[in-house]
């Protein structure tokens, strides 16, 4: 991973030994200062810093060691280190040690994920707290809290414009309010999910302030140019990520007469990660929400954290080596907090920032994108090919596995993996667009673009899970029959993320179909994103019905509870990864899980129609002459075929 560091000439081990051997004294002193902790506390600490500090020594030495301050900027970040390692809490620690004894717990066939924003979910971090008992309802074991920061008024996409990341959003509460909720939620085994907006801040961060006042130390945390010579000659090789909101990656501010590089939106900043001290600043912020209580940082927009002339500035070596650095920072003070990357790119790129030693857990937008796909067309080709050839990771990581989330679906899919199967890819995201979209004939969804770039064609999609899947246009312009088929999709690219193993995501809100919510329309402040379709408050009419069976929402909660009872009650969920099958089915997805003590089939129907897989096909799969069902707990006889009906799907236990 880190060849070209390791082909240097320099002896990165004896250096790094060496370094430390001088810095501990001072950090010691440091230490004794504080009575609290014990020497045996102490020693540990040193334990770890002695462990990964090589490594993290070796990174930082490629990134900064041409500077000449570069030891000062070191022996400050191992005081950042030590420091928050001496201010976290006793049950921390306790919780560390913990993990360090079953460091692959998140890899538990019982994690079960939802994600929410404070506000819109439960109004502030009370109302997240007294939603406890739903989470325990609905069998969480994981919650990721959407940006809950102090940002800009008006637009701050969505919270990730950060202004401090040591101050909640007051009108959601305070940090000790957050950290009370990070202990309740511990002692009903929920992991708090946090964000980590690392690649940027926003314009009214005090470091922006300062910058904007005229101070060259904090202007150099970003990247600012008085002319556009150098934006001109960076952006001949960059993409536009947000073109409808301002072209380019610049924006110009004429009060402070500077562009400055602003991937994203106006009002965030990109930060200036060659420069070593806004290392240090991120890894105290980064360490400080550790310490209140945090279990995992979702890492933002991964693939953009470092610059290079002539690069798309994506995807960078040094991107990884700085997550690598974070990486063994926590493992340091902090060996409890894991990463989950957040790149949506290439699926070759996703794969790099999993590594036990980068990102533990990844999001799985190939997943995603490719579950809508074959909503759309019918067709498993795509995904089962791309599910074999790309679903393996590394054995001590895992993929978080969505159908929905807070932002757009992106198309994600490799073009060269659609080549392979005779598919046009840039025809196929059109096709896609205009499906998702409602403009194709015969399409079943309703929803809605997201920055359509004209001159390149290329467009997101917005919505709900339940508008996407159908039940909005069934609803209002078709029959029950209708209804009935966009629920079993609901369900269906559910089961699929709660069987394939990693940790399955539940957008809060698709447990019980939640609509596209159109009046984000009539706000100003939100009229020119449709993201907030899908963004709605929670409708307590709906949680109202959710135990009613008769009921829209009741059928598709019921749904839910029956796969999460499945999944954590089924080991093989937990076991060895995935081994997708051709099921001789065009429309029928299949894959086998197998544990010690378990061998299941899962098998989904992709169709509107009745779909057959025969019986020779079961049974050299495996499955002999008899399973049992363990979605309708019912002994399944393997004749001549077997015959699932539209959008149905299967878990057969293979009895030997």
């Amino acid at each position: 991973m880190l060849a070209e560091i390791n082909q240097s000439p320099v002896n990165f081990e004896k250096e790094a030994s060496r370094t430390l051997e001088r810095l501990i004294p001072r950090l010691t002193t440091s230490f004794l200062a504080y009575t609290k902790e014990s020497q045996a506390d102490w020693q540990a600490f040193l334990i770890r810093l002695q462990e990964n500090f090589t490594q993290l020594f070796t990174i930082l030495h490629h990134l900064y060691g041409d500077h000449y301050d570069f030891f000062y900027h070191l022996e400050s970040l191992l005081k950042i280190i030590t420091q928050s390692w001496i201010e976290r809490s006793g049950t921390l620690k306790s919780l560390d040690s913990n993990r360090e004894n079953n460091p692959l717990w998140f890899q538990d066939h019982q994690m079960l994920g939802g994600v929410c924003y404070v506000d819109l979910f439960a109004g502030n971090l009370t109302g997240i707290f007294n939603k406890i008992p739903y989470f325990k309802e609905l069998g969480l074991t994981y919650l990721h809290l959407m940006p809950l920061f102090k940002s800009p008024e008006g637009e701050n996409d969505g919270g990730y414009a950060i202004s401090s990341y040591r101050e909640v959003d007051p009108k959601l509460g305070t940090m000790d309010q957050l950290r009370q909720l990070t202990d309740a939620l511990r002692l009903e085994g929920i992991s708090l999910v946090l964000d980590f907006v690392f690649n940027h801040t926003s314009n009214e961060h005090i470091w922006a302030k300062k910058a904007q006042a005229g101070d060259e130390d904090y202007q150099n945390y970003y990247r600012m140019f008085s002319d556009r010579s150098l934006p001109d000659a960076y952006e001949k090789n960059l993409r536009e990520i947000f073109p409808e909101e301002h072209p380019g990656a610049f924006t110009y501010f004429p009060d402070i007469e500077k562009w400055v590089w602003t991937t994203f939106h106006s009002n965030q900043w990109d930060l200036n990660y060659a420069n070593p001290e806004v290392f240090n600043k991120m890894a105290g912020e980064m360490l400080f929400l550790a310490n209140q209580g945090v279990e995992i940082l979702r890492l933002d927009a991964v693939a953009f954290i470092w610059k290079e002339m002539g690069t798309s500035c994506e995807n960078l070596p040094e991107a990884h080596m700085i997550i690598q650095a974070y990486n063994a920072i926590a493992r340091i003070a902090a060996p409890t907090l894991l990463f989950k990357s957040e790149a949506i790119v290439h699926p070759d790129d996703v794969a790099k920032y999993i590594h036990p030693e980068e990102c533990q857990l990844s999001y799985n937008p190939l997943l995603m994108a490719l579950l809508w796909n074959t909503l759309a067309t019918r067709e498993v080709n795509l995904l089962t090919y791309s599910m074999d050839k790309r679903y393996n990771i590394p054995n001590r990581c895992t993929w978080v596995n969505y159908v929905r989330c807070h932002d757009d679906i992106g198309w994600t899919f490799s073009d060269e993996d659609a080549a392979e199967l005779g598919i046009n890819a840039y025809d196929h995201r059109r096709f896609l667009n205009e499906f998702y979209t409602g403009r194709f004939e015969g399409s079943f969804a309703r929803g809605l673009t997201f920055q359509q770039n004209p001159k390149t064609g290329d467009a997101r999609i917005s919505g709900t899970c339940a508008s996407l899947a159908g039940l909005e246009k069934a609803l209002r312009e078709e029959t029950k029959k209708e209804v009935d088929l966009a629920i079993r999709r609901i369900l269906l690219i559910h089961n699929v993320i709660f069987s394939i193993g990693g940790i399955p995501l539940i957008y809060l809100g698709d447990e019980i179909g939640t609509l596209n919510d159109y009046d984000y329309k009539d706000n100003p402040k939100k009229m020119d994103d449709s993201r907030w379709a899908h963004r709605p408050p929670a409708d307590p009419k709906r949680y109202a019905q959710r135990n009613n069976t008769a009921s829209i929402p009741g059928r598709i909660l019921q749904g839910f509870q029956l796969l999460a009872d499945l999944r954590k009650s089924t080991p093989a969920v937990g076991g060895e990864d995935p081994v997708f099958i051709k099921t001789g089915n065009s429309h029928v997805f299949g894959f086998i899980r197998r544990s010690k003590s378990q061998q299941i089939l899962f098998l989904n129907n992709f169709s509107d129609d009745p779909q057959t897989v025969s019986g020779n096909v079961l049974r050299l799969l495996g499955a002999g002459y008899q399973c049992q069902d363990l979605v309708t707990a019912q002994m399944v006889k393997i004749k001549e075929s077997l015959v699932l009906a539209p959008f149905q799907f299967v878990w057969l236990e293979i009895i030997e």
